[in-house]
């Protein structure tokens, strides 16, 4: 049974930073990625990365400001969160997959982490 623990949630002012980190219990490498849902909201897909770590992909929201990284030849992931704004705030889930396919897709991923809050004011 695969498991997935986020940490690194939070608070912070506007402007400010946050680290998410994911660690997955698999013993294969998995594709893995960042969600996220605010109140009232759908879940939606903020950051992706591939098993190698070589590509990586962002909503479009988040491009410039958040970097998704993994440690190499492990499933844990990194989500580094700059210049924070309000509408960031929501729980972040990590999640993963051992196939490829739409990272932005929910139904993508198999596994699930419980989520960590982040609340940006």
């Amino acid at each position: 049974h695969v498991q997935l623990v986020e940490s690194g949630g939070g608070s912070a002012q506007v402007g400010g930073s946050l680290r998410l980190s994911c660690s997955a219990s698999a013993d294969a490498l998995m594709y893995m990625a960042w969600f996220r849902q605010a109140p009232g909201q759908k879940r939606e897909a903020v950051a992706a990365i591939t098993t190698g770590g070589s590509s990586t992909m962002y909503h479009d929201s988040v491009k410039g400001r958040f970097t998704i990284s993994r440690e190499s030849g492990k499933n844990t992931v990194h989500l580094q969160m700059n210049s924070l704004m309000p509408e960031d705030s929501g729980v972040y889930y990590c999640a993963g997959d051992r196939s490829y396919g739409a990272w932005y897709m929910e139904s993508q991923y198999k596994y699930w982490g419980r989520g960590t809050q982040v609340t940006v004011s």
